[in-house]
């Protein structure tokens, strides 16, 4: 289903993006990728701040492509979205959603829920999103760079 039938469905607003705003998310989530090398913590924060600096990147691809998500079920879409904007695998989106809810149970529900090995996955996919997302925003949004 095309973003505009996710407009339509009242999941996205229309958003027209700056270079700025797209420089300040980038800037956010490269931050994030360089605060998960930070020593002492636990695997459960590192996932969440990979998955804060995806979830920024993310909503950068979704702004070029002129919208914004919707508060409800917004981190899920924007999440989705990535199909759509850099035309990342459905696969690579399955993971990054099951991160997402790994996150959530994490943050809200159990301490200790993740371990070494999914926080070093979810900073490994967060990164690989980071290069996919500026080298898709060179290809096709120049003026947003």
């Amino acid at each position: 289903m095309p973003l505009a039938d996710w407009l339509a469905r009242k999941w996205l607003t229309k958003h027209r993006a700056t270079p700025d705003e797209l420089a300040d998310l980038l800037a956010l989530a490269d931050r994030d990728l360089q605060q998960c090398r930070a020593q002492g913590l636990n695997p459960d924060w590192r996932l969440a701040i990979a998955y804060n600096a995806a979830l920024q990147c993310a909503t950068a691809a979704l702004a070029a492509s002129g919208y914004r998500a919707t508060r409800q079920a917004h981190h899920y879409r924007v999440i989705q979205s990535l199909k759509l904007t850099i035309g990342w695998s459905s696969a690579a989106v399955r993971t990054l959603d099951a991160f997402r809810e790994k996150r959530h149970t994490a943050g809200y529900e159990r301490a200790g829920a993740v371990s070494e090995q999914e926080a070093d996955e979810m900073l490994r996919l967060a990164r690989k999103l980071r290069e996919d997302v500026h080298r898709w925003l060179s290809a096709e949004h120049p003026e947003l760079e």
